[in-house]
């Protein structure tokens, strides 16, 4: 069964591939003159100096990211890794604990996905709108690596640490406060771990992982926040218990008020599989005619539709990729009267989900950043 599934892998991989060139020959045929949105958001600040690569919405203009455009962030460190000594530890409620160099990481079935990552919080702050790429990753299966470590039946959880470490405080400003050094670290239940999409990823658009994009190693869970997507991975350990590090269970945590009853509460979940979301990405303008470009993406998708203004909703047209997991380019073509203008789009997914409004209670009534999948607004001038 093992050898079926990898094989079915395989040619997962090589018909997204297939799909991507028919995607990226799409977009570019849209060629002509970028009109610049005239709500650019503010500079990254210097106080946010981890984040990386966050192009601009207009410069994500191929259904596969470019490694150079692909945005990063760094929650400790970037370490800097040497790849002969560089090891990855399988352990914890295992029968055969696994070490593995990186020759024999690469030595086993290669396994190709093409998946969108975005980082939970973008479009949560005014300069963080485009934190997002679509990739073709390449590596292993976790499936199959953890098959090959025997794990135990009372194992319920698979956590991946990160070489990247950094030091936290607990209980700051008390008596009890205390400091200790710790590596990043998420986990997911084996379900969704053995999910057979989800690679041990050394490769990133057919070169090796950039350093800032987890190089030597890093999780590729399809699907899922850029945070679940652990980068610089040095252990997987099997435990029995939930794991409640700084970014499960005091960050990363979507906290929304509910009215129940008379009473308004606090919820807080957990940021995990992405959302369903579109954005306008760019308006071009080619031979006297305006297209407006732009991407959807958190699940399967079915209709993008497009407001201009205060009209109505109109349907845009899909490319013809379909994965589950990378976003879907569409477009919409426009005869604009001259003046200031608002574009919005709104997903809908195969079961008819469809992308909230800002005054939707799921947004509306959102207390933290993460999770923003509300419907956005870009603004134009047309001269």
């Amino acid at each position: 069964m093992g050898d079926t599934m990898q094989r079915r892998d395989l040619l997962l991989g090589g018909a997204m591939t297939g799909a991507s060139l028919i995607a990226s020959r799409a977009f570019a045929q849209k060629a002509g003159k970028v009109i610049p949105w005239s709500d650019q958001p503010p500079p990254v600040p210097a106080a946010a100096a981890a984040i990386k690569a966050l192009s601009p919405w207009e410069a994500l203009d191929s259904w596969i990211t470019p490694n150079g455009q692909f945005f990063s962030i760094a929650h400790y460190d970037v370490p800097s890794i040497d790849d002969k000594a560089w090891r990855l530890d399988v352990s914890g409620l295992v029968r055969k604990p696994i070490t593995l160099t990186l020759d024999q990481l690469k030595g086993m079935p290669r396994q190709e996905v093409v998946s969108t990552i975005e980082c939970s919080g973008s479009n949560g702050l005014p300069f963080f709108i485009s934190a997002i790429g679509n990739a073709k990753w390449a590596g292993i299966s976790l499936a199959s690596l953890l098959r090959s470590a025997e794990v135990k039946n009372s194992a319920t959880e698979v956590v991946f640490f990160g070489a990247d470490a950094g030091e936290e405080t607990v209980r700051q400003g008390t008596p009890l406060e205390f400091k200790f050094m710790s590596n990043f670290a998420r986990s997911m239940s084996i379900e969704d771990a053995m999910a057979p999409v989800n690679i041990l990823c050394y490769e990133m658009n057919g070169a090796p992982l950039p350093p800032a994009n987890g190089y030597p190693v890093r999780l590729i869970a399809p699907g899922w926040y850029g945070v679940a997507n652990v980068k610089w991975l040095t252990r997987i350990e099997l435990r029995n218990t939930r794991y409640e590090g700084r970014f499960m269970g005091r960050d990363y945590v979507t906290i929304r008020e509910e009215q129940r009853g008379d009473k308004a509460i606090m919820t807080e979940t957990l940021v995990g599989r992405m959302l369903l979301k579109s954005a306008p990405a760019r308006l071009m303008l080619n031979d006297g005619r305006y297209r407006i470009d732009g991407m959807a993406w958190g699940g399967p998708i079915q209709t993008v539709e497009v407001k201009i203004d205060d009209g109505p909703w109109t349907k845009a047209t899909l490319d013809d990729n379909n994965s589950d997991f990378a976003w879907r380019l569409w477009s919409l073509d426009w005869s604009p009267s001259p003046g200031e203008h608002t574009i919005t789009s709104r997903a809908i997914d195969t079961a008819g989900n469809v992308q909230p409004a800002p005054n939707d209670t799921a947004m509306a009534n959102k207390k933290t950043y993460w999770e923003s999948n509300g419907q956005i607004t870009r603004h134009v001038r047309i001269t």
